[in-house]
C-alpha cells in the first residue's frame, strides 16, 4: 500500500492563517515537500473589504514563530515561499509596520538597474529574516496590454522581451546573493492571455515561432539565472493539441522546457486551485498529470482537505515516476537556505530601506505606505484578481474566486 508521504514531498500547500491541532496532524501525516504563505497567515495591509472591515496588520515576531512551528512539523527542510514581488503582490507589506516594495513595472520605467539590483538584495534578506528560502518571481512575462484582464497587471518588468530579461536577470541575481532562491513565471507566458487564470482556462493561440522570437526570450536568457521555474494554466493549441493546460502537459514540462530549451533546475505548478484547472479537470487527475509530466512541486494553496486527497492521489504513481521525482526534489533540499537570526531591529532596518526604495521610485509625492496605517497607493482597483493580497482574506475553497470576482466592488 502506498504512503502519502511519498505524494505529500510533491506538494507546497497553503495553512490557514492560524494553525489548528487538525492542520497540525495533517501536516504532520502529509509530509509535505513545503508550505506557501498568504497574507491570511501574515496579516492584511489596511485595504477595506467588502464590508468596509479593515486588515489587522500582522506582528514580524508572531510571523517567525508561525514558520518555525511549520519547519518543526516536517522532518525534512521544507520549501518555505510566498509572493513577494513588489507593488501590489507584496505579501509581507501585511506586518505591522511593513512597507510595500515598488512594483515591478515601476521599477522597470524608473530605467535603473542599480535600484532593481537594491530590490532584489532587500527583498532576500527581509525573507530570509522570517525563514522562507524561495520566492515566487520574477516575473519573466512580458506587458504587451497594461489593461489586459490576464493577471499580470504592473507585475512585468518591461514591455520588451530584451527589458524584462535584463530587468528579471538583475533582481534574482541580487536576491539569490542574499540566499533565497528565484522563480521564473508564468512559463510559456501568460503576456497574451486575455482571461485571469484565477477565474477560467486562458487559450493563447501562439505557434511554436512566434512564442520561440518573443515571448521565450525572457525565459531562455534567464534558464541559469533562476533556480525554479513555474508553469502557468493556459491552453496553446500551437504547442500542445491534447488540450491539456499547459501545467499539466508533459510535452510542456518535459519536452520543450526541459529538453528543447535545456531548463535543468526545477519545475513548480502556479496554483492547481485555480480556476483555470479546477473548472476542467477533477483534483486527482489533475496532480497526477502534473508530477507524470515532469513537475517537482504542485502548489495547492486553499485547502488543506484537497492537499490530503491530492498527496493520495499522487502516491498511487507507478515507482519509476515517485522515484524520478523524488531525487530531483533532494538535490532541491540541499539548496535551501536555513532561516536568518531575526531581530525587531533588523526587520525594522530592512524594512526602513525598503520603504526608503519606495519614496525613490515613486517619488517624494508617493504614499509612503506602512501596514500599520494609511491607504496602499499601488493596488489598482479596476481590476481585482486573487493575485492581489487583499483578496486572500476571503478565499477558502476554489469556487470561491469566481464568486467573488462576480460580487466584489472595491
Amino acid at each position: 500500500m502506498s504512503d502519502i508521504r511519498d505524494g505529500g514531498r510533491f506538494i507546497v500547500m497553503g495553512v490557514p492563517g492560524r494553525l489548528d491541532e487538525p492542520t497540525r496532524e495533517a501536516i504532520r501525516e502529509i509530509q509535505p515537500g513545503g508550505f506557501i504563505l498568504f497574507g491570511r497567515n501574515i496579516g492584511l495591509p489596511p485595504i477595506p473589504d467588502a464590508a468596509g472591515v479593515l486588515g489587522e496588520p500582522g506582528s514580524p515576531e508572531g510571523l517567525r514563530a508561525f514558520i518555525d512551528e511549520l519547519r518543526s512539523l516536517v522532518d525534512h527542510e521544507p520549501v518555505v515561499t510566498l509572493d513577494q514581488e513588489g507593488g501590489r503582490v507584496s505579501r509581507l507589506r501585511g506586518l505591522r509596520g511593513g512597507a510595500e516594495p515598488p512594483s515591478a513595472r515601476s521599477l522597470a520605467e524608473k530605467g535603473s538597474l542599480a535600484l532593481i539590483e537594491r530590490h532584489g538584495a532587500l527583498t532576500g534578506r527581509l525573507l530570509r529574516l522570517f525563514g522562507f528560502n524561495l520566492n515566487l518571481c520574477p516575473v519573466l512575462d512580458v506587458t504587451y496590454d497594461h489593461e489586459a484582464d490576464n493577471s499580470l497587471k504592473n507585475r512585468c518588468y518591461g514591455v520588451t522581451p530584451a527589458e524584462v530579461s535584463r530587468n528579471a536577470r538583475a533582481f534574482a541575481r541580487a536576491m539569490r546573493a542574499e540566499g533565497v532562491l528565484a522563480t521564473g513565471k508564468h512559463f510559456p507566458g501568460y503576456s497574451r492571455a486575455a482571461v485571469d487564470p484565477h477565474h477560467d482556462l486562458p487559450v493563447v493561440r501562439r505557434s511554436r515561432a512566434e512564442l520561440a522570437a518573443d515571448e521565450w526570450i525572457p525565459f531562455r536568457e534567464n534558464l541559469t539565472e533562476v533556480e525554479l521555474i513555474m508553469t502557468g494554466h493556459a491552453f496553446f493549441p500551437g504547442l500542445d493539441a491534447s488540450g491539456l493546460p499547459t501545467s499539466l502537459s508533459k510535452g510542456i514540462v518535459e519536452d520543450l522546457l526541459r529538453r528543447e530549451l535545456g531548463f535543468a533546475g526545477w519545475v513548480i505548478s502556479d496554483d492547481l486551485d485555480m480556476g483555470a484547472i479546477t473548472r476542467h479537470k477533477p483534483l486527482e487527475e489533475a496532480t497526477r498529470l502534473a508530477v507524470e509530466a515532469g513537475t517537482d512541486l504542485l502548489l495547492l494553496c486553499h485547502d488543506v482537505g484537497r492537499v490530503r486527497q491530492a498527496a493520495r492521489a499522487i502516491a498511487e504513481l507507478p515507482a519509476a515516476v515517485l522515484r524520478r521525482g523524488a531525487e530531483r526534489l533532494e538535490k532541491l533540499r540541499e539548496r535551501l537556505s536555513p532561516p536568518a537570526t531575526f531581530s525587531p531591529a533588523a526587520f525594522e532596518g530592512v524594512n526602513r530601506d525598503i520603504a526608503g526604495l519606495r519614496a525613490e521610485v515613486l517619488g517624494p509625492g508617493a504614499p509612503p505606505f506602512t501596514g500599520g496605517s494609511g491607504k496602499v497607493g499601488a493596488v489598482e482597483a479596476a481590476k481585482l484578481s486573487p493575485v492581489n493580497t487583499v483578496g486572500d482574506r476571503a478565499v477558502g475553497a476554489p469556487e470561491e474566486y469566481s464568486r467573488r470576482r462576480a460580487g466584489r466592488q472595491v
